[in-house]
């Protein structure tokens, strides 16, 4: 077939006129095409052209677009009667139900009246272009165009081919992509693609850290967002998404990939979506959104007390930087050899929990608490410290490590004993998942990147993370993690294996 969806006279269909619908219809409209719209519901369509208008008037009110602009792009956008008015279309972008059956059934009856060379394309986040075009005639037609929402907000879009999709059709639809101002990637037909596939890690291991009570919803989060620089955390992610539909999502994927341990879904969102607990959409979720988000004080083990005068550091990771921080702050830190009797000892390990590395190192646990050094090289110069006991830390030990840690002008946190801390874990599962999506071959490592940053709105994506922290360091916690828990979730790809013990950065193709 002869694909051309550069041509200046290019007539866009959209179907569907839903808020992705019609976002996508003025994404079109706006990048100079003629876009029809379509919903099967009677009156959506004046609806949809209604509210884009009234957006449109926002925009204009703000200077981000005339008033002759606002006219273009409302002329180019015409509603359709029937599904026969797409007879003139050469790009169809269906964006109705996540239903496949539905899908089906409607490009079934688009193929009657398009044109033999007329593209078709499925905004599916969740369902598979293969399996959507097998019911087509023509499914050499048929590939993926993955909008995010607000499609006029998002840059990112997910350029899928099919099995049988026309080996012309994904670079068409990467030109498309750039034509109407957005950054295209292109993906394998595989169970969500890039990004609700990278997705597995922060929401689903956040939830595990919390049922496990290590830390609390509100900890979590600012932990991600003061000590890993992510501009939101996993609980105000979830309650911004909806819990209904990130759950459906986490339920879907690890499905899909047949019970892979890393997709895990939680037992405990499971319950809050039973109870409607959904976030914003219900006023409640991890957060009380009644009138203002209100979240809880994040709790203190045990009351700061005065600095100490010196404190025993282990010279392990991040040791000697932790060293150099407390002395700046007038405390006296010694860096390895034998802690004295009544001296505060500091380790910060990789993977281990308190217990395990206090043990190894043969210190006293009433006396022994951890720090994580993992992401200081990604926040900010006074990222917040995590300082963590195990069940025998004596109270007045945990409040010197805390007070010296606060002398340092960071902010700090307690949280109770874990393999991998909360920002270790994290980090470490989402550099890990973007592993495995480089090892099935979903997309190239710098479209992975790419798909995160501006998909999911991390600070950069699960490759550039794991080469930030380094490769070496994220393997040492997933290893040290498994051996602890034994749970096969946390087993390192072999991606991420091969490059750490080769030393070189995790976009190094095979």
């Amino acid at each position: 077939m002869t694909i051309d969806l550069g041509k200046d006279d290019l007539i866009v269909a959209v179907i569907g006129a839903g808020a992705m619908g019609r976002g996508i219809a003025q994404v079109c409209a706006q990048a100079g095409i003629q876009t029809l719209l379509y919903d099967a519901r009677d009156g959506a369509v004046a609806e949809a052209i209604a509210a884009l208008g009234k957006g449109l008037d926002g925009q204009v009110a703000k200077g981000r677009m005339s008033d002759d602009d606002k006219a273009g792009v409302m002329q180019r956008l015409k509603p359709m009667a029937s599904l026969a008015d797409a007879a003139s279309a050469g790009l169809v972008i269906e964006a109705i139900v996540e239903d496949l059956a539905v899908k089906r059934d409607l490009f079934r009856t688009l193929e009657k009246h398009l044109s033999p060379d007329a593209v078709i394309a499925t905004n599916t986040s969740s369902l598979s272009v293969t399996e959507i075009a097998a019911g087509c005639d023509r499914p050499q037609r048929v590939g993926g165009l993955h909008f995010f929402n607000p499609p006029p907000v998002m840059k990112l879009v997910e350029v899928i081919g099919g099995l049988r999709s026309d080996p012309a059709l994904a670079d068409a639809l990467v030109a498309f992509s750039r034509r109407i101002g957005k950054q295209p990637i292109v993906a394998t037909d595989t169970p969500g693609f890039v990004v609700n596939h990278a997705g597995r890690a922060y929401g689903p291991e956040a939830l595990r850290i919390v049922a496990q009570g290590i830390a609390a919803p509100f900890e979590v989060d600012t932990l991600m967002k003061e000590a890993a620089g992510f501009r939101m955390g996993p609980f105000e992610l979830l309650d911004l998404v909806g819990g209904d539909v990130t759950h459906a999502v986490m339920e879907s994927i690890y499905d899909r990939y047949y019970g892979e341990p890393m997709y895990q879904p939680s037992a405990l969102m499971a319950v809050r979506v039973a109870g409607g607990l959904l976030g914003r959409k219900t006023k409640q979720g991890f957060y009380d959104y009644a009138s203002a988000p209100v979240a809880s004080a994040p709790t203190i083990a045990a009351a700061p007390q005065a600095k100490p005068a010196s404190v025993w550091i282990a010279d392990e990771d991040g040791g000697s930087d932790l060293a150099a921080a407390l002395k700046a702050a007038g405390i006296k830190a010694e860096l390895g050899g034998t802690p004295g009797a009544q001296q505060v000892c500091i380790v910060t390990p990789l993977g281990e929990d308190c217990t395990t590395t206090a043990l190894r190192l043969k210190l006293d646990p009433a006396r022994t608490v951890a720090v994580d050094m993992f992401g200081r090289s990604m926040a900010q110069s006074l990222g917040r410290y995590t300082v963590m006991k195990n069940p025998l830390t004596a109270p007045d030990a945990l409040g010197a490590a805390y007070a010296a840690l606060a002398a340092t002008g960071s902010p700090v946190t307690a949280i109770n004993d874990s393999t991998g801390f909360v920002v270790q874990r994290l980090l470490a599962m989402i550099v890990n998942v973007g592993c495995r999506i480089a090892e099935l071959r979903v997309a190239k490592p710098a479209d992975i990147d790419t798909g995160v940053e501006l998909g999911l709105n991390y600070p950069k994506g699960p490759l550039a993370l794991g080469d930030l922290v380094g490769p070496a360091r994220v393997l040492a916690v997933l290893d040290g993690m498994q051996a602890a828990t034994r749970d096969p979730k946390y087993r390192a790809t072999a991606w991420l294996r091969r490059r750490a013990s080769l030393s070189v950065s995790l976009h190094t193709p095979d």
